[in-house]
């Protein structure tokens, strides 16, 4: 039975979903005003991840991954491009999907963007201050009244007094306590039109947490089963959700509560002003998106993720472990036999709080299993069990050659055939010299050669 670390209640809990048989999951997704980094991407490989294992296990799965296309940072942002809010966040959000697709990141059932539920905004905020909870500020906002709901910091594990000395908190005159948090900010003069919607409050625009409680509700109801996202959105994010659904409604928000560690980079925090931010562009320059997504997996998602060139290069000769096994041993059939040990101790890792850790280890013992033995069967467990994590679905060739997805085998791949060539007519010729010339000078280039009782293959170091 599937057991999941309840960030709510700080114990696994086992998962019992609200309709037998079938899991409404909702997920913070970007803010679409500049290409999405190596945090965003744990994020969507995390919850990809978690989708897989929902349907791999039987359940019906509703996945929903919302988009922010409306903040400050994006006002910002278009305003020092010189162009329009839309036409900023349609590029970033093209921008993301390429990043998602390179990484094996499948699309959610559903995707909206702020921006197409703003009606749905304002109705919960009109509940809110028809319930007391909301106000209209000094300086026209609507703000919600933390100290009217009795629950709030349960998520955090913070008392009201705890959170009121934090550093995180904003202190605004206008707000009747300086806990309280924006739910419709009145329009600004030097904002463009298209980010100004009219209200029952006057022209403005939503803030950010009111979004995601809107959005939810409208596409899987008042209450769900999971909600997920990174752990820097705990407080205040989550928390102000939880807020105000559950003061809109009446009623429990969310069962299950899940949040993915911090990238850090070199053991630091990644930040921009340490010079330290990469985007996922960045990295996939340098690195295979493939191994990128391994790199992530290999870890437990809650656990902090230590980004380095170093880790990355390690992820990808773990990978080429993999690979090689199952270039080694033709599979016979990548349908995962759930009955076989292997597999079920894989089931049973990723049952316990979704431990890919412990089922990657799984793999590594089948690819061992695989190259000990030859057999067929061993190494379709092995590609079946890696498909469910979102791996190994490639011709070991065109992973172990450097080449992606679709990518065919001309250019360097023909030169390299053609040096291998050379040097089997030199061996056939007793030329041992130039034979091992042709191999030193393909080694220098980064080529392994690999003489097996079917040919010399190629793969690189």
């Amino acid at each position: 039975m599937l057991h999941i670390h309840n960030t709510l209640t700080r114990r696994k809990e086992a998962f019992v979903p609200i309709a037998p048989g079938k899991v409404r999951m909702y997920v913070c997704g970007m803010t679409v005003y500049d290409y999405c980094h190596l945090g965003h991407a744990r994020v969507m490989v995390v919850f990809d991840m978690v989708a897989r294992w929902l349907r791999a296990s039987g359940f019906e799965l509703t996945y929903v991954r919302n988009i922010t296309d409306i903040d400050d940072k994006i006002i910002r942002r278009a305003g020092e491009k010189g162009e329009s809010i839309r036409t900023l966040t349609d590029r970033f959000i093209a921008a993301m999907h390429e990043d998602a697709d390179a990484l094996g990141v499948l699309r959610p059932d559903h995707e909206p963007r702020a921006t197409e539920y703003v009606m749905q905004m304002q109705s919960l905020i009109g509940r809110l201050r028809d319930k007391g909870l909301a106000y209209v500020a000094g300086n026209r906002d609507v703000c919600y009244s933390v100290r009217k709901f009795d629950s709030y910091g349960r998520l955090s594990g913070k008392s009201l007094d705890e959170l009121r000395a934090g550093e995180r908190v904003e202190v605004a005159g206008d707000k009747q306590d300086p806990l309280d948090f924006v739910l419709w900010k009145h329009a600004r003069t030097d904002e463009p039109d298209e980010v100004k919607w009219a209200s029952p409050w006057g022209a403005g625009r939503p803030g950010w947490h009111i979004e995601c409680s809107a959005m939810s509700s409208d596409l899987l109801g008042e209450q769900f089963d999971i909600h997920g996202g990174g752990q820097d959105l705990q407080f205040p994010h989550h928390e102000n959700e939880i807020a105000q659904s559950e003061g809109a409604h009446g009623h429990t928000f969310v069962n299950y509560w899940m949040h993915n560690g911090f990238v850090r980079v070199d053991d630091e925090k990644m930040s921009k002003s340490l010079g330290n931010f990469f985007t996922i562009r960045d990295v996939l320059e340098r690195f295979d998106p493939e191994v990128v997504r391994f790199f992530i997996l290999r870890a437990h998602y809650r656990s902090p993720l230590n980004y380095s060139d170093a880790h990355l290069e390690d992820a990808r000769q773990a990978l080429t472990r993999l690979y090689t096994a199952l270039r080694n041993v033709q599979p016979s059939d990548a349908q995962v036999d759930w009955d076989e040990p292997h597999a079920m101790r894989f089931r049973a890792a990723m049952d316990d709080d979704f431990n890919t850790a412990e089922a990657v280890a799984v793999l590594f013992e089948l690819a061992n299993e695989a190259n000990r033995t030859g057999s067929a069967a061993t190494a379709a467990q092995l590609k079946g069990l890696g498909g469910v994590l979102g791996l190994l679905a490639r011709e070991p060739a065109n992973f172990l050659q450097g080449r992606t997805a679709g990518e065919s085998d001309e250019g360097e791949g023909v030169a390299i055939e053609s040096m291998i060539e050379r040097r089997a007519l030199a061996k056939k010729s007793k030329d041992y010299a130039e034979a091992d010339r042709i191999r030193a000078e393909l080694l220098a280039s980064g080529i392994v050669l690999e003489d097996t009782p079917q040919g010399t293959i190629w793969r690189r170091a």
